[in-house]
């Protein structure tokens, strides 16, 4: 029998498992050191912050002379309500109908981003999300997603709150005389440097975060006025009030609301009034409750005669979550197909924009930024590109889509493209349950004859889906060279 006589301590005889695991522990310790700090430098030397052009921008542009002279804005923004809510049989929404009646209704209107943040930063900015660094939903330090987003690397260069030079369209519309309100979700930031009454609005009441996101408080301006955890039955009601407050100690100067409800996002909440009411079920009692809230915010305008000076505007931050219709639409919420970026639009503007008129002409919520400020006698910024276009026009059937092409992202990766009646997908996860982790695609689709995207042209027009997979992948290289899109 041999026996092993090397000395404990000799070199020559191999590693114990004490001693590989020791190794492996220091080995995993360096791999670990090294990875986060090469995330520390990269989020620090690519991330290209330029506050002085936004100052500079802001600083030139100058009150209105005759402020009386500027019309008002409205927007009222509704949290993952669904393409198809507004027309449910379920749901009885008559203030929506009036609203749609009384002005001009989209049905080729897309949010920026299919999850909340991104689409309210793109709105605001002008701007794709990516540009603006948010590419998902933000969380408090208090909530556990936050520290695993942070803990994957997934926050855009560590941004966690809207970036101090992008320039927001509150802070533009209060240098050019408006009073500016924020009611409702902010969710683009809640640390200083990022509150909303530091990035453009002169009042705020509502929430920093989404109403899933704990600890969940209601605020006034830069105070907690209802402390955590605030009563989500009563939100639609109270944003209301605050919003027909606003208004009212706003109306003899020009004004910006936004209004930006919590409902219908999970959890679902609606009041005790509203409760059973429809039958869809709680989801349809939270938007009969938005419903009524419409009707509350039109009636005030006639009353205070300013529906004729006010363009109103009622959308959907992306398309609906776990409840709530699409429409004929396929996908939802965190989904790339029609469902998750297409979104209810309706704008009234009595005297402006024509009554009952409905357009398929293509656009995205980043149109609002370039259109409110072409309204209110501001210049766009000519230091960064601005995506968004001026939708007037269209609004009052006077021309087609500014946009040649339109892009749809998955976080920072562009996943598709629509131009004209044409929607072309990279290969990609789908909405395929049974086989979520696999990539499916490319896909293309004819949306003037199959909206619902059932139908994959791919093999039949191959040439067509060619053109366009070169403009995405040229349009993903432009960005890549340019991600802030500094000129």
């Amino acid at each position: 029998m041999n026996v092993d006589k090397t000395p404990p301590n000799s070199p020559s005889r191999g590693l114990s498992r004490r001693d590989f695991l020791k190794g492996c522990a220091v080995t995993g310790g360096v791999l670990l050191a090294g990875g986060f700090g090469y995330r520390q430098l990269h989020n620090h030397l690519g991330r290209d912050f330029q506050p002085d052009r936004t100052r500079e921008y802001l600083q030139s542009i100058q009150p209105a002379i005759v402020p009386g002279t500027l019309p008002n804005f409205v927007i009222i923004l509704l949290d993952d309500l669904g393409y198809g809510d507004l027309d449910s049989p379920a749901i009885a929404t008559p203030n929506f109908k009036r609203l749609a009646a009384g002005g001009t209704r989209l049905n080729s209107f897309y949010a920026s981003s299919s999850v909340c943040s991104p689409s309210r930063a793109g709105m605001l900015t002008g701007r794709y999300p990516v540009r603006t660094l948010i590419t998902l939903p933000l969380h408090s330090t208090y909530d556990a997603m936050n520290n695993l987003l942070d803990l994957l690397g997934m926050y855009s260069y560590n941004v966690r709150g809207i970036p101090r030079d992008e320039a927001l369209l509150p802070e533009v519309l209060q240098r050019r005389g408006y009073h500016t309100g924020l009611v409702g979700k902010w969710h683009l930031g809640g640390t200083p440097g990022h509150l909303p009454n530091e990035r453009g609005f002169d009042s705020f009441y509502g929430t920093l975060w989404s109403n899933d996101d704990p600890p969940y408080a209601v605020y006034r301006d830069r105070q907690v006025e209802v402390p955590a955890p605030a009563d989500q039955d009563v939100l639609t009601r109270d944003f209301t009030h605050a919003a027909l407050e606003f208004i009212h100690s706003s109306r003899d100067q020009p004004f910006f609301l936004f209004l930006a409800h919590a409902m219908p996002h999970t959890p679902i909440h609606a009041s005790q009034e509203f409760r059973g009411r429809s039958q869809a079920g709680l989801y349809g009692d939270a938007v009969e409750e938005l419903d009524w809230s419409v009707g509350q915010i039109l009636d005030n305008l006639d009353q205070l005669d300013l529906s004729g000076n006010t363009l109103l505007i009622l959308s959907s931050d992306n398309g609906p979550w776990w409840q709530g219709s699409p429409g004929f639409a396929r996908g939802r919420k965190l989904q790339w197909f029609e469902g998750s970026y297409r979104v209810p639009f309706i704008a009234r503007w009595p005297g402006i924009i024509p009554a009952g008129l409905t357009s398929s002409e293509m656009s995205m919520n980043f149109d609002l930024f370039p259109t409110l400020l072409n309204l209110a006698g501001a210049p766009l910024p000519r230091d960064r590109i601005i995506d968004g276009k001026d939708l007037l026009p269209v609004l009052k059937n006077e021309a087609a889509s500014p946009h040649d092409a339109l892009f749809f992202y998955n976080t920072r990766t562009p996943v598709g493209l629509r131009q004209g009646q044409w929607k072309y997908y990279r290969r990609t996860i789908t909405d395929n349950a049974a086989f979520w982790p696999l990539r499916q695609g490319p896909f293309l689709f004819d949306l003037s004859i199959d909206p619902n995207e059932s139908y994959s042209l791919i093999e039949s027009q191959p040439e067509r889906a060619s053109v366009l997979a070169a403009r995405l992948e040229s349009f993903d290289a432009e960005m890549k060279n340019n991600l802030r899109g500094w000129l």
